[in-house]
């Protein structure tokens, strides 16, 4: 941030550095280029300000990298760089990390707006140099209220613009809670259009505090209940939150207007339901439920935009029993935890987390590991304490139907021709079956028609690191095997016997 060295000599306000023009002998801001041209002065011009489209000249001249390398005056530089949040009772809206936008009453002035900023100054204590901060308006003075038009499109997301006739600029605002900047502008259109300012919930103007100009808060922990926030809303730019030990029952709704969060943590309280909005949450990825009172895990944050941002899951210490079959759409996971829980198996097509590489289910209640499991490639697997059983290959379930039936081959086709289904075009109970079929050996698909079995498989096949399976030191765990015909079935029962017998 350039420092203030003086006023211009034609409107008075606080001329930065690289704003400062001199004509003979008079000192002018950049703004004001413009009226000075037409008194005569002869100045070197860079062009015209992106923003407010005031002459520029070269001693004023900031080059945009947002506005690729447009030319901006060092006024517009800082306005340009306006965020919103609510300051206190003043219907105010925070500018980032370096300044306020305030709308409030002056004296017999009437409604104005005040930018503070926030500006870094070197002074000088027993030898050392160290930095202070120093609070002004943006232009020493406050602005008035003389606004020509409020482009308000994407209030929703947090953006607005005010347009004001003099000083001749947009005051872009970005990142901002969505309800403070409906209070403001609500506010400042009531003042726009003359009505009694008497009536307007704004209190008398002032200078901002520290903390409302502080850098925007990225991380946040709280960590007992009497720390917990019970109306005020959450800092919208956080990237990172915790709320540990609070003893919620749900989701808190303030959380879920959260979108630039990446990282929630909601470990060891009673949430027994997650909401369906979490998906909305796109930057989203890592969620951490440990110790909490889940009964399930909503099929919609499976189709949601967690496909695309979830890497890591913590849904340990729960109360699970099933995971849906479209959990495997969350193809992002590189960390999944569902430790001690009641997972009674594990989802079908696990085998389609690609990028899984930590995998714990310990202290569970699983028998047999799904099919497709074999197809994981991990680094670390831990399944200690799981009542597997014990593998039989004579041991089988038989569901064959002969001839088969028009829906089994027309389910076997679109499974094995991957065309797209859904219950906008299938039955709903047929795209169950769809979600629940299973692979042949040969390459063909079992859905409602097959033979089921299980083998005893080596975990090492698949992670570099194991946990031991039970306190015998065992390494080896049942898979499910299934079989589209007897004949698939017996060339795999001939070739297991043969190496029995070896």
């Amino acid at each position: 941030m350039c420092a203030v060295v003086c006023r211009c000599a034609v409107c008075r306000c606080a001329v930065l550095c690289a704003g400062v023009h001199v004509c003979c002998g008079v000192q002018v801001c950049c703004v004001q280029v413009c009226s000075v041209l037409q008194l005569g002065f002869s100045l070197q011009l860079a062009g015209r300000c992106a923003v407010c489209r005031c002459a520029v000249c070269c001693a004023g001249v900031l080059y945009c990298a947002v506005l690729c390398a447009g030319v901006l005056c060092c006024v517009c530089a800082v306005l340009c760089c306006v965020q919103v949040r609510c300051a206190g009772v003043l219907c105010a809206v925070k500018a980032g990390p370096a300044a306020v936008l305030s709308g409030g009453r002056l004296s017999d002035r009437g409604v104005c707006l005040l930018v503070c900023t926030q500006r870094p100054q070197r002074s000088h204590v027993r030898g050392r140099t160290q930095c202070s901060l120093c609070w002004r308006t943006a232009a020493d003075q406050c602005v008035f209220l003389c606004s020509e038009k409020f482009f308000s499109w994407f209030v929703e997301e947090g953006k607005a613009t005010v347009r004001l006739k003099e000083p001749a600029i947009d005051i872009c605002l970005s990142k901002a809670d969505s309800c403070s900047l409906k209070s403001f502008l609500s506010a400042a259109r009531l003042a726009h259009r003359g009505s009694d300012t008497d009536s307007l919930p704004l209190s008398s103007l002032g200078p901002a505090r520290a903390r409302d100009v502080e850098k925007p808060k990225k991380k946040l922990s709280i960590l007992s209940k009497k720390d917990y926030p019970p109306t005020s809303s959450f800092p919208h730019s956080l990237e990172q939150l915790q709320v540990s030990y609070c003893r919620l029952t749900r989701v808190d709704l303030r959380m879920l207007s959260l979108r630039a969060l990446r990282r929630l943590d909601l470990s060891n309280n009673h949430i027994k339901k997650l909401p369906s909005t979490i998906g909305d949450l796109s930057c989203l990825a890592e969620l951490i439920l440990h110790n909490n009172h889940l009964e399930s895990f909503s099929d919609g944050l499976c189709s949601s935009s967690l496909q695309t941002s979830l890497q890591h899951l913590d849904l340990s210490q729960n109360q699970l029993q099933v995971l849906p079959a479209r959990f495997c759409q969350l193809q992002q996971l590189v960390n999944l935890k569902l430790d001690q829980n009641k997972l009674l198996r594990l989802p079908f097509h696990i085998g389609r987390l690609s990028k899984l590489r930590f995998l714990s289910a310990a202290h569970n209640q699983l028998t047999v590991l799904p099919a497709s499991f074999r197809k994981l490639c991990l680094e670390n697997l831990d399944l200690f304490e799981n009542p597997f059983a014990q593998a039989n290959a004579l041991e089988h379930t038989i569901r064959l139907t002969f001839p088969l039936r028009l829906q089994e081959l027309a389910s076997r086709a679109v499974v094995e021709l991957r065309i797209p289904h859904g219950p906008h075009s299938v039955p709903l109970h047929l795209c169950h079956q769809l979600d629940f079929s299973q692979a042949c050996d040969c390459g063909r698909a079992c859905v409602d028609s097959y033979i089921q079995t299980a083998v005893s498989f080596n975990l090492h096949l698949v992670s570099h690191t194991v946990v031991l399976v039970d306190n015998m030191g065992g390494t080896e765990a049942p898979v499910q095997k299934h079989f589209c015909s007897l004949v698939c079935y017996c060339e795999f029962m001939d070739g297991y016997v043969q190496r029995d017998l070896r």
